[in-house]
């Protein structure tokens, strides 16, 4: 029986997307984490999320000002939790780890925690991830994507492989539980404004804990 015209296309399609989603989402930040200079490692992650902004932006169907309607259905409370869980995580790794480096950053420079880290870091980071692991995620590659929950930790995985740059088994751990829960807000409640407002709650309490010890590129030591 032969395959009809469409059908084919639909196997190439897919084909395509496999393709596209492995050099974007798993080598490429391989080959980051195994071949950037760490001074290099961050311009070269947000190099990156350009790229996915790019890509998304030549999705077939996707318009921008579809966005718009994903930012209401923000339930603060979620947002409140997700500040706590990471409170009590950086509180106990930072007293395990690295205790003289807890309250760190606040304590040196309590002006850039208030007026340039939460600002900056919600609208440079926290947006632009989001963005790219979550919508570009679903909406892009939704058709070669696994059902259900499977679906939401694979983005937990890729997103754990995003961070793989810090050479930390703890950090690549912390970012995969991470990455659900905003998949989690973005996929099943609906929200990307939920899902932003999650992710820099936790980067902003992360850095106000001394987290930076560990998301510091500054820091990375390759195990090779």
């Amino acid at each position: 029986m032969s395959v009809s015209g469409t059908q084919k296309v639909t196997v190439a399609s897919r084909a395509t997307l496999w393709v596209e989603f492995t050099a974007f989402f798993i080598l490429g930040p391989i080959a980051i984490a195994v071949f950037m200079p760490p001074n290099l490692l961050f311009p070269m992650l947000f190099a990156v999320m350009v790229l996915g902004l790019g890509l998304l932006h030549f999705t077939p169907g996707f318009q921008w000002r579809l966005l718009r309607s994903s930012w209401g259905g923000v339930d603060w409370r979620l947002v409140g939790v997700m500040g706590l869980l990471t409170a009590m995580t950086s509180y106990g790794v930072m007293t395990l780890y690295a205790p003289a480096d807890l309250f760190g950053l606040f304590d040196r420079m309590p002006w850039y925690f208030f007026l340039i880290l939460i600002p900056g870091y919600t609208l440079l980071s926290a947006l632009p991830q989001e963005i790219v692991f979550r919508v570009l995620y679903f909406r892009r590659y939704r058709v070669i994507l696994p059902k259900g929950n499977a679906a939401l930790a694979l983005n937990g995985l890729i997103f754990s492989l995003a961070h793989l740059m810090y050479w930390s088994l703890l950090v690549c751990i912390l970012t995969f539980f991470a990455g659900i829960a905003f998949a989690w807000a973005y996929k099943v409640k609906h929200s990307l404004g939920l899902a932003v407002a999650m992710h820099a709650i936790a980067g902003c309490v992360l850095f106000l804990f001394g987290m930076g010890a560990f998301f510091y590129s500054g820091n990375v030591v390759r195990p090779f």
